[in-house]
């Protein structure tokens, strides 16, 4: 009985401290769980601030924009791959920093010329210090990257190496034939040329990733965790063509330096669709080089002087005033209108209409406008206003230029002004606007406005394809077209034009020599302008010439400082033959272009394996691989020396291709 009490006793005093301890746990769960509700709802911003938001952050990972080419796939401006290498010396064990950092820091020697202590003292020390983000070298091209890789030490990667790669892009222009006063740019503040046309379609969609802290002033990428790739941009297709586009800008370097002109500007446009297949615009540096630096075919208005003369007689010509039998006597080259005292440069006596342009007479024009319009100068104008010559073009490219011309509203507006305006002078236009008035005359009086832009692509598949737009369905009558474009030809022929004359091809345009500043002291200044088109029967290519500011003692006359210029453009374009061919070459039309041009080597990936493209012309690879799905990023110009992936390795779409050419 006695034992049973007892039994009883321990069994009762067990269960007491065994409820006691099961109380506490219970309270001590309890108390916890109220700290993490407490947490939850009163401290989690303070956490958050204090510790996440100091040692974390989303950095922005930035899409490669796309590629800009000409018509014929040639790159004008490409995105590159540059590498930013750091070290995270934190990472690499003792033993393997020892046995490799001798045979580590030779390598390095040897690929920047730098003596192999200097390495090894600053590695050293920040393996000492234990840095885990230790900045090693920035702006690696691939081949560079690709090399250094490899290294001991390195090749062993990110977790046992510590060899941490950055990856940044560069935006390269891949032709000197064109540069950033065409191409543009668009560095998120200003906006110009062609990148800043396009830049809707080029600009990619941007990714994130996260970054952790290292030190005050460092970040250092996660890339396994919360990464959002990035998307890149589409590929624009210009309507620049880089054979033509070369010509131009060859043609017209070659002219300014023979006058020591400041600058001068070409457009060449393609009659039938618009499409502006050379753009040039040179101006001379502080060192006296030719750079392409500034649009001026847009961003300048300017009195167009003798090459307006067009404009004006066409109006009188689809009024109906002057036809093939009109003359007009010009006396002896000098007429004093509304006390304007109004001269000519060529001769006198009395002139057909075709004479007026063939010899560019300012008395005969101002004359003839005068007559018919000087007592209701809005006619004459409603012409202008007809074709677009009021209006700011509506193109793609920013900055370009409102034409500002004279009106009677006008408060310099005098009983002179419509005789000025007649011969060039009181209106104040683009030469882009200009040359697209001169192209609605080869287009047999249907004027189209100037495309910048063939096509946009992505991962092979056309997105968008632009189509010609016509801004004045007919000009003029075809009696007026046609007599214009007669009056043209022959001031080629036999006029002010007839230093460029050629049989081989016909041609028709206008010179032009304005003078501008007039109104300063000091010597005068010149534009010299040739505009036209050609084959004058059938018109293919619509060319304007402007150089600015020749050496008056060498010459400023449109006849023979630019007109030179759209011959050789014209010769060369029309038919077809090679840069810097021979003169002799031009003479027959029936020249074998197979003997002269390389084919365009069809490239095909068959079962997924990568063809070898070593020694094939690079701007004819790189476009059809683009087509085919893949990103190729490139260095240099000319034939693939090197390519990465080599031949027969297995690649997937949307892989990057990496090629070196020969420069």
């Amino acid at each position: 009985m006695q034992k049973q009490n007892d039994y009883d006793n321990k069994r009762k005093k067990t269960l007491r401290w065994g409820y006691l301890f099961a109380t506490l746990a219970l309270c001590v769960f309890v108390m916890f769980l109220a700290r993490i509700v407490v947490l939850q709802n009163t401290n989690v911003q303070e956490i958050k601030d204090d510790y996440i938001n100091n040692n974390y952050r989303t950095a922005t990972l930035k899409a490669a924009r796309g590629n800009l080419f000409a018509s014929d796939g040639s790159i004008l401006a490409t995105t590159v791959m540059r590498y930013d290498i750091f070290l995270d010396f934190k990472t690499i064990k003792d033993t393997v920093y020892s046995n490799n950092i001798g045979a580590l820091t030779d390598s390095l020697s040897k690929m920047f010329g730098k003596p192999r202590a200097d390495f090894r003292k600053r590695f050293d020390e920040q393996k000492k210090n234990k840095n885990q983000y230790y900045s090693l070298v920035k702006g690696l091209d691939f081949d560079q990257y690709d090399r250094i890789r490899k290294f001991p030490i390195f090749k062993r990667g990110k977790n046992k190496g510590g060899f941490i790669v950055d990856r940044n892009y560069k935006r390269e222009l891949a032709t000197s034939e064109i540069g950033s006063g065409t191409i543009g740019i668009d560095n998120g503040v200003a906006k110009a040329g062609l990148e800043g046309a396009f830049s809707k379609y080029l600009t990619g969609i941007d990714g994130s990733r996260l970054e952790q802290r290292v030190n005050s002033s460092q970040w250092k990428p996660i890339d396994y965790w919360k990464v959002s790739e990035p998307t890149d941009g589409q590929d624009v297709y210009t309507t620049l063509d880089l054979r033509i586009q070369d010509i131009a800008h060859s043609a017209l370097q070659k002219q300014l330096v023979n006058f020591e002109a400041k600058h001068g500007t070409v457009i060449v446009m393609e009659v039938e669709t618009g499409k502006v297949r050379a753009m040039v615009n040179l101006r001379k540096d502080e060192e006296g080089n030719y750079v392409d630096a500034y649009n001026y075919a847009i961003k300048d208005n300017i009195e167009p002087g003798s090459t307006f003369k067009v404009v004006s007689l066409l109006a009188a010509m689809d009024d109906g005033f002057i036809d093939e039998n009109t003359t007009v006597n010009v006396g002896n080259g000098i007429w004093v209108y509304a006390k304007q005292r109004i001269t000519d440069g060529h001769g006198g006596g009395t002139y057909d209409i075709s004479d007026v342009l063939a010899k560019s007479s300012n008395v005969g024009t101002a004359k003839l406008i005068t007559k018919y319009y000087a007592e209701k100068p809005e006619i004459f104008l409603d012409h202008l206003r007809r074709w677009k010559l009021f209006d700011k073009m509506d193109i793609e490219l920013p900055g370009i230029t409102k034409p500002n011309n004279l009106t009677p509203q006008s408060k310099r507006w005098n009983a002179g002004a419509l005789a000025s305006i007649g011969f060039g002078y009181g209106t104040n236009i683009n030469v882009l606007q200009l040359a697209t008035f001169y192209n609605g005359i080869a287009n047999k009086g249907k004027m189209v406005k100037p495309l910048f832009i063939d096509k946009i692509m992505q991962d092979g598949k056309v997105n968008f394809e632009a189509q010609t737009q016509v801004m004045v369905k007919k000009m003029a009558s075809d009696k007026a077209i046609k007599m214009m474009t007669d009056a043209l030809t022959k001031a080629v022929e036999k006029g002010t034009g007839r230093s460029i004359f050629t049989p081989n091809l016909k041609m028709a345009g206008k010179t032009g020599t304005a003078r501008f500043e007039y109104w300063l002291p000091g010597p005068m200044k010149y534009r010299a302008s040739f505009a036209g088109f050609y084959p004058a029967d059938n018109p293919k290519y619509t060319c304007y010439v402007m150089i600015s500011e020749p050496n008056t003692a060498k010459g400023f006359y449109g006849g023979t400082v630019s007109a030179p210029v759209f011959k050789e453009i014209a010769g060369k374009t029309f038919l077809k033959t090679p840069q810097n061919v021979e003169k002799e070459m031009l003479v027959d039309r029936k020249v074998n272009l197979n003997k002269m041009v390389e084919p365009n080597v069809k490239v095909a990936v068959n079962n997924k394996q990568m063809p070898s493209v070593v020694g094939l012309i690079g701007k004819n690879v790189i476009p059809q691989l683009e087509n085919l799905g893949y990103r190729v990023d490139f260095k240099g110009v000319g034939r693939i020396k090197e390519q990465f992936p080599l031949e027969g390795t297995t690649i997937s779409k949307n892989q990057r291709i990496y090629l070196s050419l020969q420069n």
